[in-house]
């Protein structure tokens, strides 16, 4: 039987809400919420930046949605729901706030000229899950962060900064009351509702709902939601398929030096075995660097990024 709504965490569903031109209220509503803003501070308008959000084969995007936008002051703000957890995530969100902070620049342009970046970032587990001593989570559902003097706690260089939604520590059950928590409420459950909750029944979570409500969708978007869902699921599978074939050729090949080398070669043949299921091709100079690279942590690294990524140079940056 077809879900009443589609999960709003998959690629296609995701843009379809946030990533469209004719909702971005929804946007603007995700980003005032998330980033606490209010009064003045609110933003007003967005652009989306369709150039480089749009992603043309969507089953290679895997487990990065993201949607990339600048309101009118010029700060850009890159949205992304992480949907797996992978070895050195906290790095690529790091890089690509970075990088969209970066590319700002032309040639003709100067440093004044830059604008503040802020990254937004939805995780479908939990990012830092430690807790303190009574056993609440040190780090809240919503967190924000952004540089810091070490000694007198003075905060600044706020060029780029970052916020995080984990979802698996929503606690609020049904009756969702804050802004956060519906938020949160509408990423965890949407696929499993069958009708708009009275938690939701007010903009934009009910606006929201309708754009993923899958009576809507034509048969050839079914199918890019169907498509989008199997991608994930093998990803899933890749990522522990790879990861547990890179330790088997290591117990196969002794102990000491022999283990190191076996699990080094078990995951550049795990990575290329990736890298050919994700249709990314290789010239003669990437196949040979792989070959040559004898550290496991930098395999690792490549592994976990072929997940998202659309060339050989993405995986291999």
């Amino acid at each position: 039987m077809q879900p009443v709504f589609a999960d709003p965490k998959t690629d296609f569903v995701f843009k379809r809400i946030f990533g469209a031109e004719g909702r971005k209220p929804l946007l603007i509503a995700l980003l005032n919420h998330l980033l606490e803003l209010d009064g003045e501070r609110r933003i007003l308008d967005v652009q989306h930046l369709t150039g480089e959000q749009h992603i043309g084969v969507a089953e290679l995007k895997l487990s990065i949605v993201d949607v990339k936008c600048t309101d009118a002051s010029g700060r850009r703000f890159v949205v992304e729901m992480q949907v797996l957890k992978v070895e050195g995530f906290e790095k690529r969100v790091v890089y690509n706030a970075s990088k969209a902070y970066v590319m700002q620049l032309r040639n003709a342009d100067e440093y004044p000229a830059l604008c503040d970046v802020v990254g937004v970032t939805i995780c479908n587990f939990n990012l830092w899950p430690d807790r303190d001593e009574h056993d609440g989570f040190k780090v809240p559902m919503l967190s924000r962060w952004r540089m810091q003097e070490q000694h007198c706690g003075e905060r600044g260089l706020p060029q780029v900064q970052y916020a995080f939604l984990e979802l698996p520590k929503y606690a609020a059950g049904d009756a969702p009351e804050t802004l956060i928590d519906k938020w949160a409420y509408f990423f965890r459950e949407a696929k499993n509702l069958n009708v708009v909750p009275p938690a939701l029944s007010e903009r934009p979570f009910r606006d929201a709902l309708e754009v993923a409500r899958t009576a809507t969708f034509s048969p050839e978007e079914w199918e890019a939601y169907e498509r989008a869902k199997m991608a994930e699921q093998d990803a899933r599978g890749a990522l522990a398929l790879a990861r547990q074939e890179g330790i088997e050729e290591g117990r196969q090949s002794g102990l000491t030096e022999g283990h190191r080398s076996g699990l080094v070669e078990g995951k550049r043949d795990a990575l290329l075995r990736l890298l050919a299921r994700a249709g990314i091709s290789l010239s003669e100079g990437e196949r040979a660097r792989i070959q040559a690279c004898a550290d496991a942590s930098t395999l690792d690294r490549w592994i976990d990024s072929v997940l998202g990524a659309k060339t050989a140079s993405d995986v291999l940056s």
